[in-house]
């Protein structure tokens, strides 16, 4: 069982540093849209930067939530699945707003290019 430990240690790792490397991104494309902004208004790449984001976000929090069921496999507690049960959620939460977000720029850019 110490193994599934090390395992689900792994895949927390990998959904902190996917976090992470989407800041990082988001950081460095955010100062060129800034250093852009001074010649042309760039709100749809603003929100461009906005959805990539929230895409890395969501990634390293399916990891994240897949580090939590190894843990709670191998050591099932009350508090553990209550946890869990609330990041799921926060998760399905945030997913449902961000894809609803997607969906209504897809339509305000497919008004703006008349298609």
């Amino acid at each position: 069982m110490e193994y599934l430990h090390h395992i689900g240690l792994v895949i927390g790792v990998i959904g902190v540093a996917v976090i992470v490397w989407g800041v990082v991104l988001g950081v460095f494309k955010l100062v060129a849209l800034e250093i852009r902004r001074i010649h042309s208004d760039n709100l749809r790449e603003r929100e461009g930067l906005r959805h990539h984001l929230a895409y890395y976000l969501l990634l390293g929090l399916e990891f994240l939530v897949a580090a939590d069921i190894v843990d709670t496999i191998i050591n099932p507690k009350l508090d553990d699945l209550y946890v869990l049960g609330g990041i799921v959620l926060i998760r399905t939460v945030i997913s449902f707003s961000i894809n609803w977000e997607l969906a209504q720029s897809a339509k305000l850019y497919s008004q703006d290019h008349g298609k």
